[in-house]
């Protein structure tokens, strides 16, 4: 009987907290990282089951450059590296990673316990690049103070915007997700109108209400943030970002962004209309007043993956060599013979 792969978690409610972590596989740590891997659903259930109603889950991706030092056979059909943007003013770098693990949950005791847990089970293999706790700011408001993620699809919109179908059969129920880490320039922010912040945004600030079309700036953040598909419809993506910072002003303050898609192409088109312009010089007016820091992508694999991975490259390499030939003759590359 065909099964229906198992997603993890990604689909939740708003949560509290968050943990972000985000690392880079050493030489050779791979097979102490395929092992961490196995562990990571029964870590999750293990901490979950102390307190259910607090809506624990640990959501565990893998990079492009990760991918094939962990894994043999086929690879997600669109999985690659983060596509780094260089604008006229703003830049989105792109940053090291080969695994991210984000936690969320109501208490910040149980995604520390989990982070713990996990980064437990990966020891020296990895070597940690960031790690961000983030926090909920009032009714979902980032730092600049607009509420966030308004335009997140829900229902049954949320789970297609984000879920791999037939058209990769082998990754069927994964999805990609795209981070990055803004740091706010509040002083600068907050020296400006209320006015001017929401013609900066597109939205009131208050009751979070979108402008119209006619009076929305074409380099606001929300007009810059729609993408459309050939027949004019939008593509959703499911973003979770959370707010992070420093009360004291000793550290930085700002915002981490994870978008959850069924494919990287709507994250990165919105990347580029966003410090590119659309079209180029109409950069997101947003953008001057807070920095990306950080930049990666990765594909998230379901449960089914998780449990029961796919042979190292290693072990492949042992298995009985494949003809160089095809039947009729053909080097099999292309059109030549």
């Amino acid at each position: 009987m065909f099964s229906v792969p198992v997603p993890q978690t990604i689909l939740t409610r708003k949560t509290k907290s968050a943990i972000f972590l985000v690392f880079t596989i050493d030489d050779g740590g791979e097979d102490a990282v395929r092992d961490a891997l196995e562990e990571i659903p029964g870590l999750n259930n293990a901490v979950s089951s102390r307190a259910p109603e607090a809506a624990l889950a640990g959501i565990v991706s893998i990079g492009s450059a990760a991918w094939d030092r962990l894994f043999a056979g086929p690879r997600p059909r669109s999985l690659r590296p983060f596509v780094p943007y260089e604008g006229e003013v703003h830049t989105a770098p792109a940053t090291p990673a080969d695994l991210l693990v984000h936690i969320k949950s109501d208490d910040m005791g149980l995604c520390y316990e989990l982070g713990a847990k996990i980064t437990e089970a990966l020891g020296d293999a990895v070597t940690v690049v960031d790690e961000v706790h983030g926090f909920r700011y009032f009714d979902l408001r980032d730092l600049i103070g607009f509420v966030d993620g308004t335009e997140n699809p829900t229902g049954q919109a949320a789970i297609d915007a984000i879920t791999v179908g037939e058209e990769d059969p082998d990754f069927e129920g994964g999805s990609y997700v795209a981070i990055q880490r803004y740091v706010h320039d509040l002083s600068s922010w907050n020296d400006l109108s209320t006015e001017d912040q929401e013609a900066a945004i597109g939205r009131t600030k208050l009751d979070n209400v979108e402008m119209s079309d006619e009076v929305k700036p074409p380099n606001s953040h929300i007009a810059l943030n729609v993408v459309e598909d050939e027949n004019g419809e939008e593509i959703d993506v499911v973003r979770d970002n959370m707010p992070y910072g420093d009360v004291s002003g000793a550290g930085v303050n700002g915002t981490f962004y994870i978008a959850y898609s069924a494919a990287p192409d709507v994250t990165e088109e919105m990347l580029r209309k966003m410090f590119i312009g659309d079209p180029p010089g109409t950069y997101d007016r947003l953008l001057d007043f807070t920095t990306a820091v950080t930049g990666s992508q990765f594909f998230t694999p379901t449960l089914d993956f998780l449990e029961d991975l796919p042979p190292a490259p290693d072990a492949a390499s042992d298995a009985p060599p494949v003809p160089a030939t095809r039947s009729d003759g053909s080097l099999g590359i292309g059109s030549l013979h």
